[in-house]
């Protein structure tokens, strides 16, 4: 194995989540001594030449790079939609691979990875159905090996905050609530297009995800049930997808959850998106409430020519995400809740492994279950073993959308599982 400490890290997927985060964390990291050798592995060359030829990368990152999965010189239009499993076979064991392909592919990338001895961070949801996700923490638990979910809202302050502040009792108990993440119209134009449809997925499962998981986060309240119903329309391509969605989700204490996802921002609309959560909650005698508007938090720039977000020159610029910003070394570095959540996620594999390092055999597996256990308990990092209730909503949702808003019960005993109402 190489040298622990450092990992060498695979990167499947190469697409806008790559660019925009994945990378130059991965970048940094690397500065830092955490990450080695990188290599990014894509179904074809056209987003690995973006990569490349990145000007904010190449500005922010100077002398870095990372090995390119097909070779560039490639035929841009050939697909390579097995090549990952030959990068996970070209790894040393116990290193990381970070999954960063469409939902419905989460599964067996996610499994290939385990299979072959790795450590594993999968933007979110990780699967799409309750029984996967028990499947990779078994698989996970048996071979020792660190599988996180990418859910950076839980390493925004506001979230750490608001989480340790309800456990203290200072709000009293969430009763009634709301959360969007509307994002914008120009995904519309992406690759989205190619796989964001009606049969595969939602923006239910792909954004809403994201705040169904902060309020279990903040609360510890798991939900019951829930009805989601979907807004069709025509991607560019002529393709049928979701365009919106609205849930309503109801949780083991009666409380209410209304979540409206979208890809309809106006691309001409101050910031990039529009989002918030809203927890209104009882106490005796008096209520308390968790109001985080995540789109706009008191900076606002207007830019001479369109070069914000979706090509607005007016901009609500949250520094809070992610930005790259100057620092004492070469070129820019980047600082936010998604760099964070990618560190703490690769610091956490590189831990487990230099915290086994002298060990072999029976008792290097013991001691890695027993760090990974902790990590569960502790509940920051999404793991599959403390984030289940994402698995279950995102299954449910999906039997949801598709019988037009019909309830779907989520149950716990004595299995977990969910339902379509009175079955």
């Amino acid at each position: 194995m190489p040298n622990n400490s450092s990992l060498e890290v695979v990167v499947i997927g190469g697409g806008m989540i790559t660019h925009d985060l994945i990378l130059p964390s991965l970048y940094h990291l690397q500065r830092l001594g955490c990450a080695g050798r990188i290599t990014v592995c894509a179904l074809n060359t056209p987003p690995l030449r973006a990569l490349k030829e990145s000007p904010e990368l190449l500005q922010a990152f100077p002398g870095q790079d990372f090995h390119a999965l097909p070779a560039l010189e490639e035929n841009p239009e050939r697909l390579f939609p097995e090549l990952y499993r030959v990068a996970l076979a070209r790894l040393a064991p116990r290193q990381a691979v970070i999954v960063a392909v469409p939902d419905q592919f989460h599964y067996p990338v996610v499994m290939e990875a385990l299979r072959h001895h790795q450590h594993v961070l999968c933007v979110k949801p990780l699967v799409l159905t309750c029984a996967h996700a028990h499947e990779i923490e078994e698989l996970a638990r048996e071979k020792g090996l660190f599988v996180g979910v990418e859910y950076h809202k839980r390493f925004d302050r506001r979230s750490l905050m608001a989480r340790r502040q309800y456990g203290l009792g200072q709000f009293g108990q969430f009763v009634m609530g709301e959360a969007k993440l509307i994002e914008p119209y120009y995904y519309r134009h992406s690759n989205f297009q190619n796989w964001f449809t009606c049969d595969q997925t939602d923006p239910f499962v792909y954004v809403g995800c994201h705040y169904v998981d902060l309020v279990y986060f903040i609360t510890g309240l798991r939900p019951e049930g829930l009805s989601v119903s979907g807004v069709k329309g025509r991607f560019p391509n002529g393709k049928e997808g979701y365009l919106w969605s609205n849930a309503r989700i109801r949780y083991e204490n009666g409380a209410l959850l209304s979540v409206t996802d979208g890809l309809g921002y106006p691309d001409d609309a101050a910031g990039s998106n529009d989002q918030g959560l809203l927890l209104y909650c009882e106490g005796p005698n008096r209520n308390g409430m968790i109001e985080h508007r995540d789109n706009d938090r008191g900076v606002r720039y207007s830019y001479l020519d369109g070069i914000g977000c979706g090509g607005s020159r007016y901009n609500y610029v949250s520094p809070d995400f992610y930005r790259l910003v100057p620092w004492p070394g070469p070129g820019f570095k980047p600082v936010g809740y998604g760099y964070e959540s990618i560190a703490a996620n690769l610091e956490a594999m590189l831990n487990i492994e230099q915290e086994t390092a002298g060990l072999a055999g029976e008792p290097a597996l013991i001691r890695r279950r027993e760090l990974l256990a902790a990590i569960d308990q502790q509940g920051l990092l999404a793991t599959p073993a403390n984030s289940f209730i994402n698995e279950l909503v995102v299954e449910a949702g999906r039997l949801s959308i598709v019988n037009d808003g019909a309830w779907v019960d989520i149950r716990y005993e004595p299995r977990r599982h969910v339902a379509p109402r009175n079955s």
